[in-house]
């Protein structure tokens, strides 16, 4: 395989990657509860790659890209006040979503604290 095919099969690759990186693949889309703002965050890679062979019979190229998101944290705004809940370990995320429907009770039921339900996700 020439250089300037192999030149061309990494030029496109990048130019695939310029398009593919926005700022919500960090920040998540927010959640909003009366007055209280619910923010996803997540850790981003990507990964990329190009390879080429020339043989024989034909010249013969590739490339893929890859990304992965996983999540990070949820941060928690109300009354200006900001909280930051760690949910970076499987066996927290696992809990979280089991008590996603308690505290949606809470918050639309009972008049607890933000703090309150904060303090119930963390344990």
């Amino acid at each position: 395989m020439s250089k300037e095919n192999l030149k061309d099969t990494m030029g496109s690759l990048f130019d695939g990657m310029e398009g593919f990186l926005t700022s919500k693949t960090v920040v998540g889309e927010p959640i909003y509860i009366k007055d209280t703002i619910i923010l996803p965050l997540v850790d981003v890679s990507f990964g990329m790659g190009a390879g080429a062979f020339s043989g024989d019979k034909k010249d013969k190229s590739g490339g893929g890209i890859g990304g992965k998101m996983t999540p990070s944290a949820v941060l928690v705004i109300k009354d200006g006040q900001t909280k930051l809940v760690n949910i970076k370990n499987q066996e927290t995320i696992v809990k979280l979503l089991d008590m996603v429907p308690d505290v949606i009770d809470k918050f639309t039921g009972k008049n607890e604290t933000l703090e309150d339900i904060v303090d119930d996700l963390e344990k």
